[in-house]
């Protein structure tokens, strides 16, 4: 990418297009095309593909995505699924049609099997049943990055897919009904505090483990990858290293600053057991990580007290 190429970013004001479109600004790509949900619905074809037959963006950042943590994903599972693979076929679709030279699209750990191999290789995909808690939602981003294979194989589009663990950081979503894990627990743990309360319930058993990607390392990441990596096959993103729940829990409130106890709540599920990527193909390339995850999370609660006034839920 040259500086002045016009680079539209899907999902701008979401947690993972805000991070790469401060990371692009930062490395001086100054001609970026931002639209919100009012004045583009990417769910719309119609209105899609006239978007991109009127601005000719020449790379796409498809960060657009309607997300959450378990709770949404098993209330929502028609929403997950139908939302999804609308954005991601009118986006794809279009920006092939009218002449994009590359697009970047952004999947989920998700998409891998309940009982992979950990750390969970790129050749895992779909050799194993899906976590139910989250596959209408990973069953979309498989169909994501299966359409940017196919439209790289039959029309030689440059579309590249890359996979990232669980991300966090300013600008997440901090609805306890919706949320992921970890901004539900910085919001939680903050509140305990802050009411004087001398316990904070966890759900689940508190011993699946998960890795956590600051979304501005995946800014860094994807923009990386958008300038040096070609091949259609899907590539992870993350940090290599994984940590419990009860752990995560304990680090959060340590941040927060909560002294009272920890519950865990075993009727609630727990997810997939671990969630660990193999980060060797991207390392092998050059990429590394910069934050790690305490100095991350104290980021983001700063972060989380400086906006609360305008936070979701």
């Amino acid at each position: 990418m040259n500086k002045g190429d016009l680079i539209f970013v899907a999902g701008h004001n979401g947690l993972v297009g805000s991070a790469i479109v401060r990371r692009l600004r930062a490395e001086g790509f100054s001609n970026l095309l931002l639209c919100d949900r009012r004045e583009l619905d990417l769910r719309d074809h119609a209105r899609v593909d006239a978007f991109f037959s009127r601005t000719r963006p020449s790379y796409v950042f498809l960060a657009a995505a309607k997300v959450g943590g378990i709770r949404a994903n098993d209330a929502y599972p028609a929403d997950f699924l139908r939302d999804n693979l609308q954005i991601q076929t009118n986006v794809i679709d279009s920006a092939y049609r009218h002449g994009v030279r590359k697009l970047l699209f952004l999947g989920s750990s998700c998409i891998y099997p309940k009982h992979a191999p950990q750390p969970m290789p790129e050749s895992c995909l779909l050799e194993g049943p899906l976590e139910p808690t989250n596959e209408w939602y990973a069953v979309a981003k498989i169909a994501g990055l299966k359409m940017c294979q196919a439209y790289s194989r039959q029309y030689g589009f440059n579309a590249i897919s890359a996979m990232p663990t669980n991300l966090y950081g300013p600008g997440d979503n901090f609805d306890l009904e919706n949320s992921h894990v970890l901004p539900a627990l910085i919001r939680k743990f903050h509140e305990a505090k802050t009411a004087g309360a001398n316990e904070v319930v966890v759900w689940g058993t508190g011993t699946p483990r998960r890795e956590f990607l600051h979304v501005d390392d995946l800014a860094d990441a994807v923009l990386f990858l958008m300038q040096s990596y070609e091949s259609r096959e899907l590539i992870n993103v993350g940090v290599g290293v994984d940590l419990s729940i009860l752990e995560l829990a304990t680090l959060v409130a340590g941040v927060v600053g909560f002294t009272g106890n920890i519950q865990l709540d075993p009727t609630k599920p727990d997810g997939t057991p671990r969630k660990l990527l193999d980060v060797s193909k991207l390392t092998s390339l050059g990429w590394r990580p910069k934050i790690d995850l305490e100095t991350g999370l104290r980021q983001t609660y700063s972060w989380f007290l400086s906006n609360r006034s305008c936070i979701r839920g």
